[in-house]
């Protein structure tokens, strides 16, 4: 069957994730100037570093006065699942350009990868046009948000107090239930298993690792998992 997927429907597609956005985006903004950074520096850094917890930890980390190396070392842990979230959706753009990928990956977030899996476990396909419309996006939200979220930051010094923290965790577990109930090619079951089994991982991974490379190792072993178990 035809891809008849535009950037439009990518659109579309990001539209519900954008209110999570907007939330913890603004959060993001408050933190960043409650950190002594200037709304320029705010928007900068949401435009390059893009990602959520790597912008409230660099915020941490400068008003600790925290060495570069450190920071750009820690940043780099934080984000480094995202090579396992590219390499999951590169087999969908094989014959697209490495302009084009290049891209895709470049602004693939947590929030759209899971927009991406929900839509191929529906229709078992995506294109470059329609991930270009669900990342940029997101990508215009998050700036716009950090951006808002800085101006206002005189007025928001306590953004926990009106959930904005919790704004980002709500957006994805409505994006966990959409793929699991739209999935009928896994048994509820099975997911359940495998997502509990990552957690315990998870739980177990981070009293020897670091968070991050809990994440990142508790997630290598649950797609393996996953796919012997599933076979």
């Amino acid at each position: 069957m035809e891809n008849n997927l535009t950037f439009v429907d990518g659109v579309k597609a990001c539209l519900p994730t954008v209110l999570g956005y907007v939330g913890i985006g603004i959060a993001a903004g408050v933190v960043g100037k409650a950190s002594e950074l200037s709304i320029l520096e705010v928007g900068l850094m949401s435009g390059l570093v893009y990602a959520g917890a790597a912008q409230f930890i660099i915020c941490g980390m400068l008003l600790l006065h925290t060495p570069v190396s450190a920071i750009f070392i820690t940043t780099f842990l934080v984000n480094s699942r995202y090579l396992l979230m590219s390499m999951a959706t590169a087999p969908n753009f094989k014959q697209d350009s490495l302009l084009q990928n290049i891209g895709i990956g470049s602004l693939l977030t947590d929030e759209s990868f899971a927009v991406a899996m929900n839509q191929i476990s529906r229709t078992k396909m995506i294109n470059t046009s329609w991930m270009h419309g669900l990342n940029l996006t997101a990508y215009v939200a998050w700036v716009l948000s950090c951006i808002l979220g800085a101006v206002l930051g005189a007025f928001l010094p306590n953004p926990e107090s009106f959930g904005l923290d919790f704004a980002l965790t709500a957006m994805f577990i409505g994006l966990l239930y959409l793929q699991i109930i739209d999935d009928k090619t896994k048994k509820i079951g099975h997911s359940l298993l495998i997502m509990l089994t990552v957690t315990v991982l998870v739980v177990f991974f981070m009293r020897f690792l670091s968070p991050e490379l809990a994440v990142l190792a508790a997630t290598l072993i649950g797609c393996l998992i996953g796919v012997v178990t599933e076979k």
